[in-house]
């Protein structure tokens, strides 16, 4: 591997038998010039030009950002590919990257962002949750930078977005938006409030994750048989209503469709919680 342009002190672009590459490891140009051939024991990732938007991306970030925020970013996503016994594609790189300096520049200059789906994202995503109460662990000890647990949140959907391959940058996140929409018609129709840190509102969060949930194929998991679907809309009428216009709201800001079956399972929701809120149960 010859040098053909030192970005910063750990990463450098390469010709490797004449195919352009960005090799990054500690330390890897130190004392080093255009030319010059790395040692391969210091490198620690390789990236291959597959996109070239990203590629250009990634090498100008490489070049800009300061070194200990890549540094530490890399750190966090070594680790998460550690716990979650996977390797990322390359966009990690830059998705995480960029985040965590425009997140540090906002923190510097006093301004915070609240992350309103943070109560959804510690009970969809909990490991991913906990990787990022580890990143923040590393930002501290490496940035001497105190991130709030907001930004633990938006670290966590990161690495899900990463873990899971998402094709559409985002998909995670409107699904974790959709569920808490979900949960607060729910409650609406139900006449109560549900405590966000309670474990009735964690029940309810996971109930309707359970309903969105798919197979590899794009089966619905919890479809149910039609004659169930015909009873329960006989027996709970009112929050069958309720459920559907649930749903009509649910297509309107997410274009997606509710199926009769899980329109029934929001309504069963409905129904629970009413019953136990009504026996004092629920709060």
């Amino acid at each position: 591997m010859k040098i053909k342009k030192i970005l910063n002190n750990n990463a450098v672009v390469v010709n490797d038998l004449g195919e352009e590459k960005i090799v990054m490891g500690s330390g890897i140009a130190f004392q080093k010039r255009k030319n010059d051939i790395i040692d391969p024991s210091l490198v620690e990732k390789v990236f291959i030009m597959d996109d070239p938007d990203q590629y250009g991306h990634l090498q100008e970030m490489l070049g800009t950002l300061p070194e200990e925020e890549i540094a530490a970013s890399e750190q966090i996503i070594t680790y998460a590919e550690h716990e979650l016994e996977v390797t990322f594609n390359e966009h990690i790189h830059i998705a995480l990257t960029d985040h965590l300096s425009f997140a540090l520049e906002r923190i510097r200059k006093g301004t915070m962002i609240q992350n309103t789906l943070l109560d959804e994202i510690r009970i969809l995503y909990p490991r991913e949750f906990q990787i990022g109460l580890h990143a923040k662990s590393i930002i501290r000890e490496a940035l001497q930078v105190d991130i709030p647990v907001d930004e633990v949140g938006y670290i966590a959907m990161h690495i899900h977005t990463a873990w899971k391959n998402a094709g559409v940058r985002g998909t995670a996140a409107e699904t974790a938006a959709m569920i808490r929409d979900l949960a607060e018609g729910v409650e609406q129709a139900a006449g109560i409030t549900l405590g966000r840190g309670s474990a009735n509102y964690e029940r309810l969060v996971t109930q309707l994750e359970n309903i969105l949930r798919t197979d590899e194929n794009g089966k619905l998991l919890s479809e149910l048989n039609p004659e169930i679907v015909r009873i329960a809309k006989e027996r709970y009428t009112l929050a069958y209503v309720q459920a559907t216009e649930i749903s009509g709201l649910v297509e309107e800001d997410y274009g997606y469709v509710l199926s009769d079956s899980q329109r029934v399972c929001l309504a069963m929701e409905i129904n629970r919680i009413n019953t136990r809120s009504g026996n004092g149960n629920i709060s």
